[in-house]
């Protein structure tokens, strides 16, 4: 199993646990809980792989990821009541998925050889769009638009280290692990410090 695999393994089981848990809190059956873990996990990755014209899609490719998105909503469904705080577990779990995920979506734009441009943003589609979907669903405000949080730049910076890493480096490994750790720390950092972007504001109106 290659680098981007597990990679992409490792990010479709964590989202999915996040999407079960958003799942939770809108008190959604167990299809339901199906539905949104799946979307969640497989959200960023079917973009990513449409944009590059990567066929088949990874979870078409392998069915396996279905299977560990599905387990994961199972599991979920009878064990998030056991939580104390679901809101704050998810937040937490997000932005370690997020982080992954953007190592995934740049592994895979690296393993095609796309500029340093694209594989920017495969890594943040991929780490930012399954969750997008995901809170859209379910009609909650997506944590990609919290106001002034780390979480877009976050996933930038991270695959912007990635690639430059790369360049200098020449070992994607390295370059994608060191990707996932800026990821997390600037998400990580906006949630337990409250590191977040100026917010506009607008003026009182001229009398």
């Amino acid at each position: 199993m290659i680098l981007t695999d597990l990679l992409d393994y490792a990010s479709v089981l964590v989202f999915a646990i996040t999407g079960a848990l958003v799942a939770s809190r809108a008190q959604l059956d167990l299809v339901g809980f199906g539905f949104i873990a799946c979307l969640t996990a497989l959200g960023g990755g079917t973009v990513r792989d449409l944009l590059l014209d990567r066929n088949p899609i990874f979870w078409i490719a392998n069915p396996a990821y279905l299977g560990v998105a599905a387990a994961a909503a199972f599991v979920v469904f009878f064990t998030a009541h056991r939580l104390e705080s679901r809101y704050r577990t998810l937040i937490w779990l997000d932005s370690f998925a997020l982080a992954v995920a953007v190592a995934a979506g740049a592994g895979v734009a690296f393993s095609l050889d796309q500029s340093p441009v694209i594989v920017v943003l495969m890594g943040m589609i991929t780490g930012c769009m399954g969750g997008l979907m995901r809170d859209v669903v379910v009609d909650e405000v997506p944590l990609v638009l919290k106001q002034g949080e780390l979480y877009v730049t976050a996933a930038f910076a991270g695959a912007a280290t990635a690639v430059v890493l790369r360049i200098f480096l020449n070992d994607d490994a390295i370059a994608l692990f060191a990707g996932a750790c800026v990821t997390w720390v600037l998400r990580a950092g906006s949630l337990y410090f409250g590191w977040n972007l100026p917010v506009y504001k607008g003026r009182p109106p001229r009398v």
